[in-house]
Parts: structure tokens; C-alpha cells; sequence
């Protein structure tokens, strides 16, 4: 089983990147906005939740957006400014504990089983923390508790925004086998599809598998689901969590022959690559093109820069002269994929608190 004495708080900035822009703009309070490109291969890398009413979310390409919602306000990106909001709330975090485990510019894992600060317990300590944001930065945070991480998150989804949530022990396994297996973070839009044709709609669905049959069915993944089915996640608070990679690939309904049609789908894939690199503020050196042919053979071709990439283009060029390489073509085309790697080259307990 999980630990039941940790403390775990999820903190998740509510619409970060564009509730900053609306903050700094007032003008744009209460209309929907989004964070990103309106014109040509844009996507939506934030939504105000004005705009999620439409149907509006990140990642959506801007001419989908704006179908949703022609009154959609675009606004550029500066993320310099939200890494120095995220500093802001880093800081923060620290004054409770040292265990804090960034996930992105806009949320975090933290342990805060040592009370540094004596407080009567963790739900005290996320409304506190989110005060403090409020406060300093003018921004709303939601926050989910737990005695795991994995309940942590899903229980910072359930009374967003501007709000918080507690798991605590005995329910834990209760909430998990009432959800949709589409709410458990981990599990994604393909893997979901393969799990209901299964029959595997909720918690309680995937429960009701062995691990062996898991394991056969969804290969290393599948001591993961057997896991969280029973509210089990075992993975400590990270402090210094490095990310060695970051990568999006896609398979193509049909083997791809035009080189063309190649290069927009590696450009699609750079850019999801850069999205992530945009939200998180880590610049790797090393770009990785990978390639699978009609039979399933594997290719991959790489090359590192003599400085981290700066920005969207240079990565664009570098994935496109990576796939060029690959031409002629011997046969189509079923896969192809773009990896960033080589981040940062170059760059006791004073008493127990509950969780309630």
C-alpha cells in the first residue's frame, strides 16, 4: 500500500498562462482568451476558462478555436513573464517544505509530512499556500490532498478552479472505483479507447483485473494500472526531478510516400515538443528525428547544437533537415516522431500532520 502517514499537496495554477494575461490586462477579465497563435499552424497553448465554456482547450489548433469561439481574443505567449510568476510561487512552496517536485511553470507536487511550520494539518497548509498566491501574485491556484501523488492530482481536478479537494486514507480506493478510467492521469485518449472495447470503463472495472492479465495486456504499463486502480502510487516527492527527454510522435492512418506530407507531420510534432519546452522552461541541445517504415523497421537520425535550442524555428529547421536525410524513400512511411534531449547541458520533523 500506499504510505498513509505522507502528506502529499498538488498545487495547479488555474488557466496560468492566460489568467496572467487577463490579470495584466483588464480589459480581458471575464472574455475568452487565448494564449497562442490566431493565424496559419497556431495552437491554443492556454485557454481562460471563458473560453474552455466554448470547447476551447490547449493544443487545439487556433482555426478550431475560433470556429468554437469566434469572439476568441488571441494573446502572444511572454513566457518570461509567467517563469517569473512561477518563481514567485516556488518560493512559496519552499517556505512549507524543501520536498517540492515541479511539474511545469504552473503546478507541483509537495510533501509536507514534516510540519515545518506547525500547522494543524495539509488541508490548512494548501489553503494557506493558495492565500499566499492570491496575495502575492493576484492569481487563483487549485489544490488537491492526499496521502499519494497520484490521488493528490486527481483530487486537484475536482473543485477546480479556486479550489481544493481532500482524499484522505479510507477513501481513497472508494473515489478511484467511481471514476471514468479517462479522469486517471496516465491513462490517454488511445489507451482509454483500448480499455473500454475491453470492457474497462471505471476504476473498479480495472480493479476487477490480475496483474498477470494487466501486464499481458498493456505490457510494462500495466503494473501502473493495477496500481492506481487500488489507490496505490508509491513515488516519492521529487526535489530534483530531472527530465531527460521530451518527444511526440504519431502513426499514420496510411503509410506516407510524399515527402511533403512528411515534413507537416515531423513539423506537428516539433511543435508539440515545443509547446512542452514553452511551458515548462527547459531548452534541451540534442534533437532526435525517429522514423518507421512499412515493414516496422526503426530509423532514427539525431543531432545536438552547440547551445540549447532557442526557439520554435531553429527546432523546425533541425527536424526538417533531420527527415531529409531519410530521402529517397525505400517505402512509406507508418510513424514519425521528434525528441528533445540533453537538458541542462551547458545550464527532521517537527510533527505529523493530518490531512483534514
Amino acid at each position: 500500500m500506499s504510505d498513509p502517514t505522507r502528506k502529499i499537496i498538488h498545487v495547479d495554477m488555474d488557466a496560468f498562462f492566460a489568467s496572467v494575461e487577463q490579470r495584466d490586462a483588464p480589459e480581458l477579465k471575464g472574455k475568452p482568451v487565448a494564449v497562442g497563435g490566431s493565424s496559419g499552424r497556431g495552437v491554443v497553448a492556454a485557454a481562460s476558462y471563458e473560453a474552455r465554456v466554448f470547447g476551447v482547450r490547449s493544443a487545439m489548433p487556433s482555426v478550431t478555436a475560433l470556429r468554437r469561439c469566434p469572439d476568441l481574443i488571441f494573446v502572444r505567449p511572454r513566457f518570461e513573464v509567467y517563469k517569473a510568476v512561477s518563481q514567485q510561487i516556488r518560493a512559496i512552496f519552499l517556505d512549507y517544505t524543501d520536498l517540492v517536485e515541479p511539474l511545469s511553470l504552473d503546478e507541483a507536487y509537495l510533501d509536507v509530512t514534516a510540519n515545518r511550520l506547525g500547522l494543524p494539518s495539509a488541508t490548512a497548509t494548501a489553503e494557506e499556500i493558495r492565500a499566499r498566491i492570491l496575495d502575492t501574485t493576484g492569481l487563483t491556484a487549485s489544490a488537491g490532498i492526499s496521502y499519494n501523488k497520484f490521488l493528490a492530482k486527481l483530487a486537484s481536478d475536482m473543485n477546480k478552479p479556486n479550489g481544493q479537494f481532500v482524499i484522505p486514507v479510507k477513501a481513497g480506493p472508494r473515489v478511484v472505483a467511481s471514476l471514468p478510467v479517462g479522469k486517471f492521469h496516465g491513462i490517454g485518449p488511445k489507451t482509454v479507447e483500448r480499455m473500454e472495447a475491453l470492457g474497462i470503463r471505471t476504476g473498479a472495472d480495472l480493479a476487477a483485473w490480475s496483474l498477470p492479465d494487466l501486464q499481458r495486456t498493456f505490457g510494462k504499463a500495466g503494473s501502473w494500472y493495477h496500481g492506481i486502480a487500488r489507490a496505490e502510487d508509491h513515488r516519492p516527492v521529487r526535489p530534483n526531478r530531472v527530465r531527460k527527454s521530451s518527444g511526440s510522435e504519431t502513426t499514420f492512418h496510411h503509410d506516407l510516400t510524399d515527402p511533403e506530407a512528411i515534413e507537416e507531420r515531423v513539423l506537428a510534432m516539433a511543435d508539440d515538443v515545443w509547446d512542452w519546452v514553452e511551458k515548462t522552461g527547459q531548452h534541451g541541445r540534442t534533437v532526435t528525428v525517429k522514423a518507421k517504415y512499412a515493414d516496422f523497421r526503426i530509423v532514427t537520425r539525431s543531432r545536438t547544437l552547440s547551445a540549447p535550442v532557442a526557439d520554435r524555428a531553429t527546432l523546425h529547421a533541425t527536424a526538417r533537415s533531420l527527415i531529409a536525410t531519410l530521402y529517397p524513400l525505400r517505402m512509406g512511411l507508418r510513424l514519425v516522431g521528434v525528441t528533445m534531449a540533453g537538458f541542462g547541458a551547458g545550464e527532521g520533523p517537527s510533527g505529523q500532520l493530518d490531512l483534514l
